[in-house]
């Protein structure tokens, strides 16, 4: 038997292991929540224990008693996460992650190749107090599909999208959006590690991508996952903020897709059970990798319509909601109304976030060596952030990776026209976080400012990239760029060809819904010729 601990828990006994209290098995009835004020790892004296903490035990939502105990689970397979209340922090793991759960499984019960490690013991959960300040914003990063596959992919997303931020990102909190791999589970320590050196909490979500392909069935998809990101299904409480991280992969082994997305029936015992305990005042975030919107080809559909429609009901409760997806290797903003069987008083947000690895680390590489990424739909690759305001308010914005100017809208047209000619030509303007109802207007020199119109179609200057691409003799990248596919959010406007010879100014406004009127310039030229 262990020593016994300080005397608010004589029936829990301590070992420390990584900085948390750990129990043997045969101590496993009940677990204990404490409030770490010196941040040892240790239940000193005058260090309380804390009642009404929630966890999920993958079945049931437990709460601490008035002793700050709760029934540990016993002879389960998965994840116990505790819920930090805002108010409160977490110890961070020796990995960087916050220590925020344990896995349950056994060596016996975990077969795969990366998930076979010794089973974890129950344990006690510290909290640091951290005063909420509810009157203050909230800044996350948001990186969707790092997708490394080598480790010349770990090295690109340092350089790229993490080493530019050491230091300077000003956030409290991180998420990834899934796809942290490719496949190649053996690096999900690398892509762990280097968002922790970032020096924030940080709460993964898994992708399609960061499944053990050997499982048998869904419910042993994960078990690398569990041991080396975090739960597959969890929740962090912030003063203006509820996040909730969902796997939302339905591993279909021996099937054509190998996957849908959905939820399973114990996420949903876990919503149906968590939300009815939070207020209206806070943003509610789903964090989850698979759209909710269809993004399959023909008559398919990418996640479950009754799933969907279930995810819809207990979600319309609420009046600030946001839902971050990632998956598609482009950017889209949807906005889910009652067409879509949404049923709640707004239409229902759903930021489809761009790659960090944009289109999989493709395209030509720079001087530094790293390549150009852009992704399908025109946008660069990089990260999001996500300023979370008092009241349930929110501001969203996407920013390319080592870009010093920031910049929103990339511009294309044609560099020289004939002085005269039919203006068949325009400018085409990617307002990388635009939407349908985003205005975007153009102006050449001092010109009127006249609307652009929106369009469906692949940005043009990925196009001549493809061209550039196809018509080169040699490999100009490790990969070439993606095929260009039509962006929603792409504008055009005619280039007059009626004016004086020589260069010509052209600047583009757009009115950004969180950011303010955002502009971009570029010019092209006029000549005269002769037939």
């Amino acid at each position: 038997m262990r020593p016994i601990a300080l005397a608010m828990s004589l029936l829990l006994g301590l070992l420390l292991v990584n900085g948390a209290a750990l129990a043997d098995e045969a101590d496993c009835e009940m677990g204990l929540v404490w409030e770490d004020s010196n941040g040892n790892g240790l239940q000193d004296p005058g260090e309380p224990p804390l009642p009404g903490i929630r966890l999920w035990d993958g079945e049931r939502l437990l709460s601490t008693d008035a002793h700050g105990r709760f029934a540990y689970p016993g002879g389960r397979d998965g994840s116990l996460s505790i819920i930090k209340p805002a108010g409160h922090a977490l110890p961070m793991r020796a990995d960087g992650l916050p220590d925020a759960w344990v896995d349950l499984r056994s060596t016996s019960a975990a077969p795969h190749g990366h998930g076979n490690s010794a089973a974890t013991a129950c344990r006690d959960f510290a909290l640091l107090p951290r005063p909420a300040a509810r009157d203050q914003p909230l800044e996350v990063l948001l990186f969707g599909d790092p997708q490394v596959k080598s480790m010349r992919d770990v090295d690109l997303f340092k350089r790229d999208i993490v080493e530019p931020l050491l230091g300077l990102h000003g956030a409290q909190l991180g998420i990834t959006l899934g796809d942290l791999v490719d496949d190649r589970l053996e690096l999900l320590p690398e892509v762990v590690r280097s968002t922790s050196s970032l020096g924030i909490p940080w709460m993964n979500v898994p992708g399609n991508h960061d499944i053990d392909l050997d499982a048998a069935n869904d419910a042993e998809a994960l078990r690398s996952f569990r041991r080396h990101a975090g739960p597959d299904t969890y929740a962090r409480e912030e003063a203006n903020a509820v996040f909730i991280a969902l796997d939302n992969v339905i591993h279909l082994p021996g099937q054509r897709p190998a996957y849908v997305g959905g939820l399973r029936a114990d996420q949903f015992d876990f919503l149906e059970a968590y939300l009815p305990t939070l207020g209206a005042d806070r943003l509610l975030v789903l964090g989850m990798h698979i759209p909710l919107f269809n993004t399959a080809a023909g008559d398919g559909d990418s996640f479950r319509p009754d799933d969907r429609l279930r995810l819809f009901v207990l979600l319309a409760q609420f009046p600030h909601v946001l839902v971050l997806s990632a998956h598609t290797h482009v950017q889209r903003h949807v906005r889910h109304d009652m067409a879509a069987g949404w049923t709640g008083a707004q239409p229902l947000h759903e930021y489809n976030v761009g790659a960090a690895c944009g289109a999989f680390w493709s395209g030509v590489e720079d001087a530094d060596g790293i390549p150009d990424a852009t992704m399908a739909d025109g946008t660069p690759n990089g990260h999001a952030r996500l300023q979370v305001q008092p009241g349930g308010g929110y501001a969203l914005s996407w920013h390319p990776a080592r870009d010093r100017a920031q910049t929103t809208i990339g511009l294309h047209l044609p560099k020289v026209l004939r002085q005269g000619a039919y203006p068949a030509w325009g400018v085409y303007a990617n307002v990388y976080m635009g939407e349908d109802d985003t205005l975007v207007e153009y102006r050449v020199g001092e010109g009127p400012w006249q609307a652009m119109r929106k369009v469906l179609q692949p940005d043009p200057a990925l196009l001549v990239e493809n061209a550039r691409d196809d018509q080169a003799e040699a490999l100009r990248g490790y990969d070439r760029s993606p095929e260009a596919k039509p962006s929603h959010h792409l504008w055009r406007g005619s280039l007059p060809t009626d004016l004086a010879p020589g260069s010509h100014r052209v600047e583009v406004r757009a009115q950004d819904r969180w950011q303010g009127e955002q502009r971009a310039t570029t010019r092209y030229r006029l000549e005269t010729a002769e037939p």
